[in-house]
């Protein structure tokens, strides 16, 4: 997976890093018609910012590929994305069957567990920040 990215902040071998979050309707050609699109297009102007430790001799401004292995970007998106949902379902399917709460608390309790697990990764994945940026290459971007 290669994105472009923009070098905001150079401090020392840490590279501070501004890329333009993209939305899956902006290759759609429905975009204009569709309520989704329409949508994408008012919250356009989000970028991300992220730091990378990189020897690669880059100035203010230059513009970067960062580049990461399609397979260890889709683990992170399927744990990111997956295990909250299977979380939620598993929460649920066990208060239901072996508990005799209501369903409205049942739903509650499952939707706070899927807010906690959202609370872990996000705590386990600043942990793991430094494993995760020996995962990223940065490369000078060709114009």
């Amino acid at each position: 997976m290669k994105e472009r990215a923009e070098v905001v902040a150079i401090d020392g071998q840490r590279i501070t890093l501004s890329t333009q979050l993209k939305t899956a309707c902006s290759g759609c050609t429905h975009n204009t018609t569709c309520g989704a699109g329409i949508l994408s297009k008012v919250f356009a102007d989000r970028n991300a910012r992220f730091t990378v430790e990189s020897d690669l001799p880059v100035n203010l401004g230059d513009r970067v590929e960062v580049v990461m292995d399609e397979s260890d970007f889709t683990r992170y998106a399927l744990l990111l994305y997956g295990l909250p949902i299977v979380g939620l379902l598993l929460i649920a399917a066990l208060l239901t069957h072996f508990s005799p709460l209501t369903e409205g608390i049942v739903i509650l309790l499952a939707f706070s567990g899927f807010g906690a697990i959202f609370v872990g990764l996000k705590h386990w994945f600043r942990q793991r920040d430094v494993k995760v940026q020996q995962l990223i290459q940065i490369n000078v971007a060709a114009a």
